[in-house]
C-alpha cells in the first residue's frame, strides 16, 4: 500500500484564484499520464447530460478548494492521520493486505472517492475538491470514505469488481451490489454495521423509514434505468431530495446475502449469481 499525498502545490493550477485547465492538465501528468484523460472523459460525460455546465456547476467547486483554506488544511491533516495504519487495520480485520496506491489529489468533480486500475495497478483517488464540497473532511466522515474505496480495491484485488454487460439492468444491477460490498467492507473496519459515511441531515434515519419503498422503486426503476436519468447513485442525483440512496440499498442488500454467505464468498459472486440473490431480496 501506497500513500501519495499530491495536494501539495495545487495553488499553481489557479490564477487569481481562478482554476485553469491548462495549469491542471500539466498538474494532473505528474500523478500519471492517463489520469488526465479519465477525468476529463468522466467530466465531459456528465456534462454531456446537458443537466450540468462547466462554468456553473464544475468551477465553483473547484474555486472553492483554494478560497476553503481552513476545509483544505483539514482535508490534507485528516488524510494523513487515517492513512498511517490503514495495512495494518485490513490485516486485522480480514487478514489479507490490499495492493493499491492511495492518492489525495485535485480533481474534476469526478468523485469524492473512485478506484481506477491503471495499467495493471490499482488507485484509489480521493477528490480533495468533492470531499470539501461535500464536508466529507471531517475524520470520522473521511475515513468512512477511504475505507469505502479500499472495499472496491479489496473487491477488485481478490475477485473482479469491473465486468462488462450488455444492458443497463446488470449494469446497475452489478453497481447496487458492488457498492454494498465496499460499504459493508467500511462498516467491518469501523466496527459498526449502522455506518454510512454518507450520513447527513438525518440520510441514514431517512431511508430506514423508507426503506420498503427504495427497494420497490428501484426494482422498477431497473428495468428503463439509464446514466441520465438514475436517481440512486452520486451526490448529484436525487431520490425523494436525497442523494446515495443506491448506496444504502446495496448495503442492505448484502447483509441479506451476509445472513446466508460469508463475506468472502459474496465477493466471488458474478452477475448471475447477484441476479439469482437479488430477486430473492426483492420477493
Amino acid at each position: 500500500m501506497k500513500i501519495v499525498d499530491a495536494t501539495k502545490g495545487i495553488e499553481n493550477v489557479f490564477l487569481n484564484g481562478n482554476f485553469n485547465l491548462s495549469l491542471w492538465e500539466k498538474y494532473i501528468n505528474t500523478i500519471h499520464p492517463k489520469l488526465k484523460a479519465l477525468c476529463l472523459e468522466d467530466m465531459n460525460r456528465t456534462i454531456q447530460t446537458g443537466l450540468f455546465s462547466f462554468e456553473n456547476d464544475y468551477l465553483p467547486i473547484l474555486n472553492d478548494v483554494i478560497l476553503n483554506n481552513k476545509a483544505r488544511k483539514e482535508t490534507v491533516k485528516n488524510f494523513h492521520s487515517i492513512t498511517k495504519t490503514l495495512g495494518q487495520e485490513i490485516i486485522s480485520k480480514f487478514g489479507k493486505t490490499v495492493d493499491v496506491e492511495i492518492v489525495l489529489y485535485l480533481g474534476l468533480c469526478n468523485g469524492a472517492g473512485w478506484v481506477e486500475e491503471i495499467d495493471g495497478k490499482t488507485y484509489v483517488l480521493l477528490g480533495i475538491e468533492k470531499i470539501i464540497e461535500l464536508k466529507w473532511y471531517d475524520l470520522k466522515t473521511m475515513k468512512g470514505l477511504i475505507y469505502h474505496e479500499l472495499g472496491h480495491a479489496y473487491h477488485n484485488e481478490y475477485t473482479k469488481l469491473d465486468q462488462t454487460f450488455d444492458n443497463n439492468k446488470d449494469k446497475f444491477l452489478w453497481q447496487l451490489f458492488t457498492e454494498g460490498v465496499a460499504t459493508f467492507f467500511e462498516q467491518t473496519l469501523e466496527g459498526n454495521y449502522n455506518q454510512y459515511h454518507e450520513d447527513q441531515d438525518s440520510w441514514k434515519e431517512w431511508c430506514d423509514l423508507n426503506y420498503d419503498k427504495i427497494k420497490q422503486d428501484f426494482n422498477q426503476d431497473l428495468q428503463t434505468m439509464t446514466f441520465e436519468n438514475q436517481r440512486y447513485f452520486g451526490d448529484w442525483v436525487s431520490y425523494n431530495g436525497k442523494g446515495n440512496v443506491g448506496y444504502y440499498l446495496g448495503t442492505k442488500f448484502i447483509h441479506y446475502l451476509n445472513e446466508k454467505y460469508e463475506f468472502e464468498d459474496i465477493l466471488s459472486f458474478d452477475i448471475n449469481k447477484v441476479k439469482k440473490e437479488y430477486k430473492e431480496f426483492i420477493d
